[in-house]
């Protein structure tokens, strides 16, 4: 396969799953705004968001102060913040639109038909009171895109392409939304069990569609620390740190093949903390530590990704 091709296979797949991440912060983020005294201002509720994707000093150059509405059109609709759903559905669109004779009809029209009902929903302006329609949309197309190329790719390079992008922008998506969670939104002690420590705790378990797994897998109240060994070393739920990468490594074993690949060495290692850690020996280095450790490992997997099959600048 031609690495041109493999990078817009892999960035299209990249963009569509940040879009989808994009939806669930501000999802989540909204949802706690309903419950009373979940934060002390307006500021300290809507800033984590921004936090958690890294542009905290280009938003505080355009807007200045953390108020709901500004949040959410800089996270959503910002031409200028790279990050924001729209620019990942266009740039998706766009990557789609390079490689459609590498991807099924139903892919390309799952990808056109997302990016002109966006266009459609842009005109309407979007508030508080739409957005958990829109994040929940944004959500289903994404589930939509990845069932059809499921269900219609081919099972070649380009399959393997695109499914190694979506797992290595949800591993990163799922450390950034609980380190941001332990670093700045952990109540004080004395909080801790509270009921609206429960509604935060709950708030982000489902924004990683795993509240129902909590609740099978602990059959208990809802525990700080319980919830990042759920995000962290279960290889069961499917958002986890550990099932990301029980997928990444086996996709980098059959591209890699018989070449000694720093990608490949980088991702079993990485496989390997989360297969054989503890939560308890993670606690005791500290979380925030380790977590920030995975995001800059797993920053550079994806640049060595970049360098060993996709020869193209990392965007």
């Amino acid at each position: 396969m031609l690495s041109r091709t493999a990078d817009h296979l892999y960035w299209m797949a990249r963009y569509i799953e940040r879009a989808e991440n994009m939806a669930r912060i501000l999802d989540v983020t909204y949802q706690m705004s309903l419950v009373p005294k979940a934060a002390q201002s307006e500021a300290a509720l809507w800033q984590p968001p921004v936090s958690i994707t890294g542009n905290l000093e280009s938003f505080n150059q355009k807007y200045g102060s953390y108020h709901a509405a500004w949040v959410m059109n800089y996270l959503a609709l910002d031409e200028e913040n790279p990050s924001s759903i729209l620019n990942a559905l266009n740039l998706a669109r766009e990557n789609a639109r390079a490689v459609r004779v590498a991807i099924s009809s139903e892919m390309w029209e799952s990808v056109n038909s997302l990016w002109l009902e966006l266009q459609q929903r842009i005109s309407n302006g979007l508030n508080e009171s739409a957005l958990p329609e829109f994040c929940d949309w944004v959500k289903s197309r994404s589930h939509l895109f990845r069932g059809v190329t499921y269900g219609t790719m081919l099972r070649d390079d380009a399959y393997r392409f695109v499914r190694l992008g979506t797992f290595i922008e949800r591993a990163d998506n799922t450390a950034r939304l609980l380190d941001v969670k332990y670093h700045l939104l952990l109540p004080n002690g004395e909080e801790i069990g509270g009921a609206v420590d429960y509604y935060e705790w709950s708030a982000l378990l489902r924004s990683v569609s795993s509240f129902e797994a909590y609740q099978k897998v602990f059959h208990d109240t809802i525990e700080p620390w319980k919830v990042a060994e759920l995000l962290v070393l279960r290889h069961d739920v499917p958002r986890s740190l550990h099932a990301c990468f029980d997928e990444l490594l086996p996709i980098l074993e059959q591209l890699a093949g018989n070449r000694d690949e720093e990608c490949r060495r980088l991702a079993g290692e990485l496989h390997a903390r989360l297969h054989y850690g503890r939560m308890e020996h993670i606690f005791q280095e500290g979380l925030h530590e380790f977590l920030q450790d995975f995001i800059r490992y797993n920053n550079r997997l994806g640049m060595e990704i970049q360098r060993a099959f996709l020869n193209a600048p990392v965007p």
